[in-house]
């Protein structure tokens, strides 16, 4: 605003003798404007205005690990900008490197995984057709002997227990699943590594974090048949893992953390307690229930992968032999071996125990996160901890105050004794 001051009033006024003089007065006033406010930066080549910090502020919420600091010396005004440390080209270069590895093996998992889809319903169509002719040609044949009926009989039953055999072996349903699993889980690899491209400044620890998710999403789920196919039939079922095991040395999200909030970097002493609380019924409710059902999954595939091959055996022999006895008992072996062929493979039995192993190890990486989260002591390393109780509510299925409650009835368990009424998971 402009400061007016009066400099003087002057009034003068004079009289002729010979006539009469009237009075006459000026005002004079002069107007003195201030000098312009100038902006200063502590580098004198950069000239921001106010309008441009403004905007630099509001612009890219991730972009400054600090808002921009003004400090105010008398009449001028410094502008210290401080920026989040700028990832090198050779880091960024490396996670493009990564992230189109890791694109490749999706694509590459989705279509082997089609692939031995189609050999499941390939082969147990096979294996069906085959088991049902023969088992057809020598009923025939105890009825009106034939010897090329049983020889043909015969040739089949041994070529159906041949692939049976196979199929026992490899399993192409659980081959399937667990290729649909790695696609999956291979696409939230790909999306993590585009958020940290797009909302934080990577670092020579996240290169090296990334490339361990990916080396270890590969000896989980194993792309070859021979020498590398995970064991289909072990002697304890087990969660799945594919995660690199590494205890406290989590990579937390930097984005985050320039959103303001408190010392404790939004966590509380209620919200760690509840956290507690959420993995114990995890460990004793949802991770044990599906080591339970898998292990009876597993019970059953082993029963009926042996089953069908030894059925057909029995049958090849009884239709090479001859005679009314054993063609009788032959026919009766190859029906029972299509039954359980179908029941097995067209069930999708062994997709079924792949399925209970990876949601078991689902659990068993969320109670792995929250324990190593929950053990950091420094605040600032752990992620934020309202978006942390948000991640783990939308993994469980559950809402905010729903999450809650079921801390609320783990802790009231412990005290009382009890076992609480619900699993933590409502997806699966």
């Amino acid at each position: 605003m402009a400061a007016l001051q009066a400099s003087s009033l002057l009034v003068s006024s004079s009289s002729s003798s010979s006539s009469g003089c009237s009075s006459k007065r000026t005002i004079i006033a002069s107007i003195q404007a201030p000098k312009p406010l100038t902006l200063r930066l502590a580098d004198p080549s950069l000239m921001i205005t106010k309008k441009l910090v403004e905007e630099l502020r509001t612009r890219n919420g991730y972009a400054f690990a600090e808002p921009l600091q003004m400090d105010v010396a008398h009449k001028d005004r410094a502008l210290e900008p401080r920026l989040s440390p700028t990832p090198s080209i050779e880091t960024i270069t490396k996670l493009y490197a990564i992230l189109e590895a890791v694109e490749d093996r999706v694509e590459m998992h989705h279509n082997i995984g089609e692939q031995r889809d189609n050999w499941n319903k390939l082969l147990l169509n096979s294996v069906n057709m085959m088991t049902l002719t023969a088992t057809t040609m020598v009923a025939m044949a105890a009825v009106a002997p034939a010897p090329s009926l049983r020889a043909c009989s015969a040739l089949l039953f041994i070529a159906t227990t041949g692939m049976s055999l196979v199929m026992s072996k490899i399993q192409p349903s659980q081959l399937a699943e667990e290729q649909r699993n790695a696609s999956r889980l291979f696409k939230q690899l790909q999306s993590e590594i585009k958020s940290m491209l797009a909302l934080q400044s990577p670092s020579a620890s996240d290169v090296k974090e990334m490339m361990a998710k990916v080396l270890a999403l590969d000896r989980a789920y194993p792309l070859p048949l021979l020498g590398a196919m995970l064991e289909k039939f072990p002697a304890k079922f087990e969660p799945a893992a594919w995660w690199p095991r590494v205890s406290n040395n989590r990579r937390q999200s930097r984005g985050w953390k320039t959103v303001p909030n408190t010392e404790r970097n939004g966590w509380s002493e209620d919200l760690e307690v509840e956290m507690r609380a959420i993995v114990q019924v995890l460990k004793s409710k949802d991770k044990q229930d599906y080591l339970r059902l898998g292990n009876l999954a597993l019970k059953l595939n082993k029963i009926m992968a042996v089953s069908a091959p030894l059925l057909t055996g029995i049958a090849a022999a009884g239709s090479a032999f001859g005679g009314s006895t054993t063609t009788t008992v032959a026919a009766i072996a190859g029906a029972m071996a299509a039954i359980i062929n179908g029941f097995e493979h067209g069930g999708q039995v062994g997709m079924v125990v792949e399925m209970y192993r990876n949601n078991a190890g689902f659990f068993d990486l969320m109670e792995e996160t929250i324990e190593a989260t929950l053990e950091e002591q420094d605040y600032s390393k752990r992620e934020n901890g309202e978006l942390f109780e948000m991640k783990v509510a939308m993994k469980l299925g559950r809402s905010f105050s729903q999450l809650r409650d079921l801390a609320r009835k783990s802790m009231a368990s412990c005290i009382e004794g009890t076992e609480v009424d619900e699993f933590g998971s409502k997806l699966f």
